[in-house]
């Protein structure tokens, strides 16, 4: 007897035991039959009718499509998704949400000297400047003194020396502060900068340069003050600062340079004429400290990352004043004001009462 795979379509020789399924595939097997005479098998198309019919299979056979070589490899069995899963409260892992925020620490360290520190030394070299000054105008009365009454030494000494302490005092003061004041611009230029999300197109280098250079930094400094108020939008208010700062800065140069050029000389009208230019280059450069402590006063004010422009809220009202009395008229559609200290419209509708 043989039996036909419904699946793979392989003929099996059950002999006198029918079975059910494929040894191969495991699909169903057709009811047994007995094996086709060969010429049954093997006639083709020579066994059609003269009308052209195909010839009729045998019951328990049907055409079946199969592909040559091996069977497909077995479906893949999904595992069981197991049961629903229950909580007892409403789950929270999925409903957190996480927002990145910059952090706004980093602009806003300054690496530079503190404001405080800053102004402590220009005040230092303010007093000291005043002082050498002062020492200078006493040296310039002794000398007129002197013209007719002999001095006593320990004065004459006392002046002299003091007058050259406080001059050396004044110098490194001087100095200190140019250094102080550049290192205090390229720390406010850099967080000026990062505060906009940008770089400072001038690198720290550079700024020393065109601040520690004598003469250079008399072009150049005040140029980079200048576009540091640009940035802050500070430049309105900024702007004369610093212009009277970079004028007294290049007269202070200019009558020192002379000053230290006319203290070689020997003769004693020379000596008092120096004196006097002396104490003039002390004061004018007496006067540019203080207005560059004006200067860096006016961009501390405000740290970087508060704005200068302040918006606030003003009421929309168009009054217009009456050309043949001079008076003010109200705007037309504005509420009536009340007597008093009262508000200036209700608050319940007319014909309801107050709530409670």
């Amino acid at each position: 007897m043989i039996q036909v795979c419904s699946r793979c379509g392989t003929r099996w020789n059950v002999r006198d035991r029918q079975r059910q399924v494929c040894p191969r595939c495991q699909g169903a097997l057709m009811a047994p039959s007995a094996p086709p005479a060969p010429a049954a098998e093997w006639s083709g198309p020579q066994a059609r009718s003269a009308a052209g019919e195909p010839p009729r299979l045998p019951p328990g056979y049907r055409w079946i499509a199969v592909r040559p070589g091996a069977p497909p490899p077995p479906r893949a069995r999904r595992r069981p998704l197991g049961p629903t899963p229950r909580y007892a409260a409403i789950p929270r892992w999925g409903l957190v949400e996480h927002f990145d925020t910059a952090d706004t620490s980093a602009t806003q360290t300054r690496t530079g000297p503190s404001p405080s520190a800053v102004r402590t030394t220009l005040m230092v070299t303010v007093a000291v400047l005043g002082a050498a000054a002062a020492v200078h105008a006493l040296r310039y009365l002794l000398l007129l003194i002197n013209r007719t009454t002999l001095l006593n030494p320990v004065v004459a000494g006392a002046a002299t020396w003091l007058g050259v302490a406080l001059s050396v005092a004044a110098a490194f003061l001087v100095v200190g502060s140019i250094v102080l004041l550049t290192n205090w611009l390229i720390a406010r230029r850099g967080a000026a900068y990062a505060y906009h999300g940008q770089t400072d197109p001038r690198d720290a280098l550079r700024l020393r340069l065109g601040c520690l250079v004598p003469f250079v930094n008399l072009l150049f400094a005040p140029v980079y003050v200048l576009e540091l108020a640009a940035v802050e939008n500070r430049t309105s208010t900024i702007r004369r600062p610093v212009i009277v700062w970079w004028i007294l800065w290049v007269l202070s140069t200019v009558v020192s340079v002379f000053s230290i050029a006319t203290s070689f000389t020997t003769e004693p009208q020379a000596i008092a004429d120096n004196t006097v230019v002396t104490t003039i280059a002390y004061l004018t450069a007496l006067a540019t400290v203080l207005v560059a402590y004006r200067v860096v006063a006016g961009f501390e004010q405000a740290p970087v990352a508060r704005p200068v422009k302040r918006w606030v809220m003003v009421p929309d009202t168009d009054t217009s004043t009456d050309t043949s009395t001079g008076e003010a008229r109200e705007p037309k559609g504005a509420p009536e004001a009340q007597v008093g200290n009262e508000s200036g419209g209700p608050v319940e509708s007319r014909g309801q009462d107050p709530a409670a």
